[in-house]
This record gives structure tokens, C-alpha cells and sequence, in this order.
């Protein structure tokens, strides 16, 4: 099973027809977990989560992978196209009760905790894959590829 998060500017998934989702895929860590688990196992769940709404929205249905050059190029970003698109043909949708993003204050980062206790990203990458270069080596190389990479 897999989950990946995706995210661009507002109105980044496309509404192909009354039943049709498209998501764009980006660069990312380039693994391709999801593409291998979708021609595996096409059924999905799509969770909305949209700065300043406390309701979210789920999507479930079957998906596939598409190519076509239009629909990259419509997802277009910055002048870059989608590597690749996710088409979901929506079975059901339905929104979520607000309560738990209230109870959070996910959207109200004064109310946010204090995480400069927890682990960075490169401590976690550098323990997990037992590496032999500073955490913030590894910090410093993710920072990189989001400033080079992210369209």
C-alpha cells in the first residue's frame, strides 16, 4: 500500500468530465511506489485537504495512468507540463466532519507545537539508511532539489 501527497496551486486537479479526475504527478523522489502499486491495485482514495476549509473531501474510485500530451500540458506549472497524470473515475465523494482539523488548529501555526525537539528529515534519512554523512548534508541536498526540481 502507498500513500503519496500531492500539491500544487490552487485548482491543480483537473475535473476531465462528470465522473473524471485528473492529478498531475511532479518530480518527487523517483521511485515510482504509486505507478507500481495503481497497475497493481487501481482503487483509491483521494483525500482534499484545502488551506482555510476545516471540511475535507474524499474521493474514491478507480484509477489509471495517462500520457496524453493536451492534458500534461493543460497541468502545465511555471512553463513545465506533468511528467504524468493520474486519471480517477470518481465512484464516490463525500465530505468529512471539520471537527478533527478544528481540534487540531491545523490551519493556525500559532497554535502549532514546538517542533524544533523532533528529529530533522536528513537525522531520520541518515539513521534509517545508516549513512555516513551529516545529517546536514542530506538537509542541505533536499533543500537543493526543491529549489532545482519542483516543476
Amino acid at each position: 500500500m502507498d500513500i503519496s501527497p500531492k500539491g500544487d496551486p490552487a485548482g491543480f486537479i483537473r475535473v476531465l468530465d462528470e465522473h473524471t479526475l485528473a492529478i498531475p504527478d511532479r518530480p518527487g523522489n523517483g521511485r515510482a511506489d504509486t505507478f507500481r502499486n495503481l497497475l497493481e491495485n487501481p482503487r483509491v482514495s483521494v483525500y482534499f485537504l484545502v488551506p482555510g476549509r476545516s471540511e475535507t473531501l474524499r474521493v474514491n474510485g478507480f484509477a489509471r495512468l495517462v500520457k496524453d500530451r493536451w492534458l500534461l500540458e493543460e497541468m502545465a506549472v511555471k512553463g513545465h507540463p506533468a511528467q504524468l497524470a493520474i486519471a480517477v473515475t470518481v465512484e464516490e465523494a463525500f465530505f468529512h466532519c471539520a471537527k478533527c482539523v478544528v481540534r487540531s488548529n491545523l490551519w493556525d501555526a500559532g497554535a502549532w507545537g514546538d517542533a524544533s525537539e523532533l528529529a530533522s528529515l536528513g537525522a531520520v534519512m541518515r539513521d534509517q539508511l545508516k549513512l555516513q554523512v551529516p545529517a546536514e548534508a542530506i538537509e542541505a541536498g533536499l533543500q537543493k532539489d526543491i529549489e532545482t526540481r519542483l516543476y
